[in-house]
């Protein structure tokens, strides 16, 4: 299963570097990477491990908001995750229901 949500990427100014990323459709799941491809991973990783424990609680995945509806704080932007349920599962040794 093949998931994809918006999320806000914001530039860390005090680690002069790197961007903390926020997904807004899945509560508390934020991230941060070193570089925007760092960020990118890590905040696939994170949001994939939250579905993921809602899968295993037997719950949906959450709906994701359309991209146009996600309005990012002053100097962040938005980009879409792509996360692949089925290749995190076997990675965790989890089970996607």
């Amino acid at each position: 299963m093949k998931l994809t949500y918006p999320a806000c990427f914001y530039p860390c100014e005090e680690k002069k570097g790197g961007y903390t990323v926020e997904v807004p459709d899945l509560p508390g799941c934020v991230s941060e990477g070193d570089t925007l491809a760092d960020a990118i991973i890590m905040a696939t990783d994170a949001a994939s491990g939250w579905v993921l424990d809602e899968l295993e609680d037997g719950k949906p995945a959450p709906k994701a908001s359309h991209l146009e509806s996600i309005v990012p704080d002053e100097g962040g932007f938005v980009n879409m995750l792509v996360l692949d349920m089925d290749a995190y599962a076997k990675k965790s040794k989890g089970s996607v229901r």
